[in-house]
């Protein structure tokens, strides 16, 4: 056990935040949650960088003290942290009382010693990124940094300067000899060529021309440069430099950082200005520092100028926030930029979370109810089979202990889904529901269930870091005592941990499948509302009996049928149909599925919601059998579909295919068209 004091950045308000900063602070989220659970005594800190000219000037165009504008926005950061579920430790404003002290404590010390001097600043300033320029740097009159190249001011006012050059030999030879304080790599690469070799100028580190920011306690007509008030915040927020000596004060057990998680347009000030700052006051170094990449909309990075903004929290009330942080998660990979397309996320819930993760759970516990009365079996002697599943689970702890350590969050995620992935395809190769109907295999089958719901279990652990609510549902439907949390990452995540003999409590599928044509959601920016791209989904299609009479049948009706006959799921045909053609018979695509899961559809006396299998690929069917199979009787059942069948949406669900039976001509009788013998899903019928 030891400690791990991790921040995120300290976020500016001059305005509500966006996706693109939920992803800085979900990923510092996920990572503290890791090491709580590893047992590490854990400090994360998240707050606002509150003072500024570009604050001053946001708050007199609205009619409103700088005071009472960011005590608004700020107010906005809070609430979404609280519905992205952030455990943060402490949130620290660059305006509390605290901050204020110990920035102009740092201050004091600095002048004392001779590091900041004063003089007059000319040059460039770049007030939406609160950055000084060099004449060199500056391109063409606009700010250098890629996702601002804003116009910038030329500025003249007496400042006091800070002797950073002093210091720029020590820091390039620190960076050196620590290859792991700058990461990514790149970013190592290009604070050393951009920025120190080509040697380091004083900073100025006060402003006289505007008044909102921390004044310097010894000269009150100079207010703290931005960049200097707002890293001290890694400190002030320790209680520096009250902590003194108390070896039991925050400073003293958590400093130096463990990890600084920042964004990467604002590394420089992180690993130039922020370590010379702490070499001068004589303080360790935080251990690292990673810049990682943009969310990208449509190629560009996310701005409020720009006007390309989602909103965060509009998207959490519509997809659920579990469903958001995988989003964010899994689809970025750690330390490069990433693009968000509601597409995407939506191509995520459905096929990782709804049809990997949550029709998993969902089959595991109808096939434990009827297959053993609801009660988690007794496992046999293992077989090769179940060995390798085990054999999974084990990697895949050992991949996210190791892809957690090293930062690639993304790919620790991958490999939780790839012992989902494995569990899925155990249960095709196991086939419970064949063991079931053979009474002397009895003792196989509750192995089998048994490792379908262990692997779970283990899941259930794994995911802890990263969805916030998933874990401690599949735990309850599984019917463990406890939590996931309290079965402890070590001990949780080793196989066997599943007691035998408790009873499972089935419940809705976790992730119900977005089942949309079409979505045309809005999405909220501060200037208004922006519509995205239309988000495609994959035809959702079946058409249950009812519809296919509806639709199909009734056009046709003029002579009596015959006595029974082959039909769409639940429909009796009403007419001879005209004959066909080899050629037209060739257009239907038949092929056999495997049955999933199923649901009722609320509402629907005669509907099943069906997610069925074919050649490897998941699909939703909704079928009009309810009054003839109950959704128990259909889990692991292989039939027939009409696999072609143009999308059609009933009771609000789409679905994509068609279940074959035969039925009388009442419909008091019906029978699903299943094959003699077992054969892979897929297969099709000639």
């Amino acid at each position: 056990m030891g400690k791990f004091y991790i921040t995120t950045p300290i976020y500016y308000p001059s305005d509500n935040l966006h996706i693109g900063h939920s992803y800085s602070t979900v990923s510092a989220d996920a990572l503290a949650r890791y090491h709580r659970l590893k047992g590490d005594d854990v400090f994360f800190l998240t707050g606002t960088d509150e003072h500024g000219q570009k604050i001053q000037r946001r708050a007199e165009q609205t009619g409103v003290t700088p005071q009472q504008y960011v005590d608004h926005v700020v107010d906005g950061i809070k609430h979404l942290w609280k519905v992205l579920d952030i455990s943060y430790d402490d949130f620290i404003r660059t305006t509390d009382e605290r901050h204020i002290r110990a920035v102009q404590a740092i201050f004091k010390r600095l002048y004392d010693q001779g590091d900041i001097y004063k003089s007059e600043y000319e040059g460039w300033y770049c007030t939406p990124c609160e950055t000084f320029w060099t004449e060199r740097q500056v391109k063409d009159g606009n700010c250098p940094n890629e996702d601002c190249c804003r116009p910038v001011e030329k500025v003249r006012e007496e400042s006091y300067f800070f002797k950073v050059s002093k210091y720029a030999d020590r820091l390039l030879e620190y960076i050196e000899s620590h290859p792991e304080f700058i990461q990514p790599v790149s970013r190592k690469h290009e604070m050393i060529n951009n920025f120190l070799k080509p040697g380091l100028e004083d900073l100025c580190v006060s402003r006289t021309s505007f008044s909102w920011g921390i004044p310097v306690s010894f000269d009150e007509r100079h207010v703290v440069y931005v960049w200097l008030d707002a890293l001290s915040s890694y400190i002030s927020a320790l209680g520096y430099p009250e902590a003194g000596v108390d070896p039991n004060s925050l400073f003293n057990k958590f400093w130096p950082a463990d990890l600084h998680l920042v964004g990467k347009e604002i590394v420089r000030f992180h690993t130039i200005i922020w370590p010379i700052t702490l070499m001068a006051l004589g303080l360790p170094l935080p251990k690292q520092v990673y810049g990682h990449g943009w969310l990208l909309l449509e190629g560009d990075k996310m701005s409020k100028s720009k006007g390309n903004v989602i909103d965060p929290v509009v998207l959490a009330e519509k997809y659920g926030v579990d469903a958001i942080r995988y989003y964010l998660l899994r689809e970025v990979p750690f330390g490069s930029d990433g693009q968000y397309t509601e597409d995407a996320l939506i191509n995520r819930i459905n096929v990782d979370l709804a049809n990997d993760l949550g029709n998993l759970l969902h089959r595991t516990g109808a096939m434990i109810e009827k297959f053993n009365g609801g009660l988690i079996p007794d496992p046999a002697a293992s077989e090769a089979l179940d060995l390798d599943l085990q054999k999974t689970a084990a990697q895949a702890v050992a991949d996210v202990n190791h892809q957690m350590d090293h930062l690639v969050i993304n790919e620790a995620v991958v490999a939780i889904w790839k012992l989902v992935g494995r569990t899925n395809k155990y249960i095709d190769e196991a086939a419970p529901w064949a063991l079931a109907k053979d009474a002397s295999k009895k003792a196989r089958l509750g192995t089998v269930l048994y490792q379908m719901a262990e692997s779970l279990r283990i899941t259930a652990v794994l995911l802890q870091p990263f969805l916030t609510s998933t874990p401690d549902k599949i735990w309850d439907q599984l019917g463990l005592p406890g939590s996931p949390a309290q079965a402890g990452w070590e001990k949780g995540t080793q196989w066997g941990g599943t007691p035998s003999g408790i009873r499972i409590r089935r419940g809705d599928p976790i992730f119900p499948r977005i089942e949309k044509e079409k979505e045309e959601a809005e999405v909220a920016v501060a200037s208004g509302k922006i519509t995205p791209q239309p988000a495609q989904l994959k035809p959702q299609p079946a058409q249950s009996a009812q519809t296919a009479q509806d639709a199909q049948t009734a056009q046709t009706a003029q002579d009596a049928p015959p006595k029974q006959q082959t039909a769409a799921a639940g429909v009796t045909a009403t007419a001879t149909k005209p004959l066909v053609t080899i050629d037209d018979f060739a257009k239907l695509d038949l092929r056999v599925a495997k049955i999933l899961s199923a649901v009722k559809v609320e509402g629907a006396d005669k509907l099943l919601h069906l997610q069925v299998e074919t050649a490897g690929e998941q699909r939703s069917i909704v079928a009009g059998i309810a009054r003839h199979y109950s959704p128990e009787d259909l889990v692991g059942k292989s039939v027939v579909i009409v696999a072609n069948l143009k999308p059609a949406k009933l009771r609000g669900h789409l679905s994509e295919g068609m279940l074959l039976a035969a039925s009388t001509e009442d419909d008091g009788l019906l029978a699903l068209v299943t094959p003699e013998k077992e054969l892979p899903s897929g297969s099709k019928v000639r």
